[in-house]
């Protein structure tokens, strides 16, 4: 069964008709339900008929983040790894396409990536590559966690899709997140974006938060990419897809990104922009839906913008991010995914944060014995359990 057969229940067109068909007492209904809603008020709460209500969407979402979350923004660095990649994507740096040099770190070179990643306090990493199972396969992603987990309190991925086993395996290195974005939603528009490579599979891509809820992977990432088709639609199908994942994988935590199309090579041009006053209204929707779930916003957003976001709702951010593989250690310019937006080094922003009276977290996870997690039914009995500080007792 799955959420593709759900999926295949909301005619594009009928949700975005839908959305469109709300009335002002709709968005009020929705406001009272905060925190509780279901997924027809997060339809309500995205609505144009939402845009006059921005300001009390913003303090009911600090009010519920700061509830939940209290005063904390994890800051986390993305580390590319190759730039290797099958697909076709035309929005993206990496399309094979793409007649650029390309590369994959060695270990030495990872090592020195991590170094310098240390050396700016993180201890919370991304570790990211094209899509490439011929050159970056699970094989590969076992030696690098095996690599750099001595380094990091929590490692993330975010790769090719991979089967269930592989998942399974790659957690006993150290792998605790996986960010998966579908991208679109939209089944009929997904080919022209997707056209060739193993990721023009939609069925596959979908399925993997079902997969990686099956291995027990501790967190799933999930995102569509804002600007390919109609940013409510894809986001309302998101935030279905969401709450399926959370009713059958409770075990699992889930977050949320925000990646809007930025300029990469081959100079893809949206056709369905979204506006920065847009954007916070979908962060704020988001949380009043959903008040456990983690919002994360990356460096493809400016310095002023990501500054103003921080209180509507966001618990974690990217910072002094590069997307070239060695961008951190390398001087010679290499092939980008795409352009980032907030270049502030990573002291910056968390002084940023700070001066709006929030505190900026380094390492938001620890390993602990099985004395105090064993306990935990998500830990599964093993000897050690990543343990969310802010959970603890």
């Amino acid at each position: 069964m799955g959420f593709a057969n759900i999926l295949d229940q909301h005619d594009w067109h009928g949700v975005h008709e839908t959305i469109h068909a709300t009335t002002e007492a709709d968005v009020r209904a929705a406001l009272r339900a905060a925190g509780r809603g279901t997924w027809r008020d997060f339809l309500a709460l995205i609505s144009p008929a939402a845009a006059p209500f921005l300001e009390q969407m913003a303090r009911t979402s600090q009010r519920l983040t700061r509830s939940r979350f209290g005063n904390t923004i994890g800051l986390y660095i993305p580390v590319y790894l190759s730039s290797k990649c099958q697909n076709s994507c035309v929005y993206c740096g990496f399309n094979v396409g793409n007649r650029i040099e390309r590369r994959v770190l060695t270990d030495e070179e990872i090592l020195r990536e991590v170094e310098y990643v240390k050396s700016h306090g993180f201890d919370h990493v991304l570790l990211v590559t094209g899509e490439s199972d011929r050159q970056v396969g699970a094989e590969y992603f076992a030696h690098v966690l095996d690599l750099v987990s001595p380094h990091f309190a929590s490692i993330s991925i975010e790769v090719q899709p991979l089967a269930q086993g592989e998942y399974e395996d790659l957690r006993r290195f150290g792998l605790n997140t996986v960010y998966i974005y579908q991208e679109t939603y939209n089944r009929k528009r997904y080919p022209v974006y997707h056209p060739h490579g193993p990721k023009a599979d939609f069925d596959y891509r979908l399925a993997t938060p079902e997969r990686l809820g099956n291995a027990r992977v501790h967190r799933v990432g999930l995102g569509c990419l804002l600007g390919l088709e109609d940013w409510r639609v894809d986001s309302s199908l998101l935030a279905l897809h969401l709450r399926y994942l959370e009713k059958q994988y409770w075990r699992t935590k889930f977050s949320i990104s925000f990646p809007r199309l930025r300029p990469a090579a081959g100079g893809f041009q949206p056709d369905n922009p979204i506006s920065d006053r847009e954007l916070v209204q979908l962060i704020c929707a988001y949380r009043i839906f959903d008040e456990n779930v983690e919002l994360s916003l990356s460096t493809r957003e400016s310095a002023d913008f990501r500054d103003h976001a921080i209180p509507l709702g966001i618990t974690n951010m990217s910072a002094g991010s590069r997307t070239d593989p060695g961008g951190y250690t390398t001087s010679a310019q290499q092939l980008a995914q795409f352009d980032i937006h907030d270049d502030r080094p990573p002291h910056a922003v968390a002084a940023a944060i700070r001066a709006r009276g929030y505190e900026a977290v380094w390492k938001d996870w620890d390993r602990t014995y099985s004395d105090w997690a064993g306990s935990d039914p998500t830990c599964g009995g093993e000897e050690t359990c990543d343990v969310h500080l802010a959970d603890r007792p």
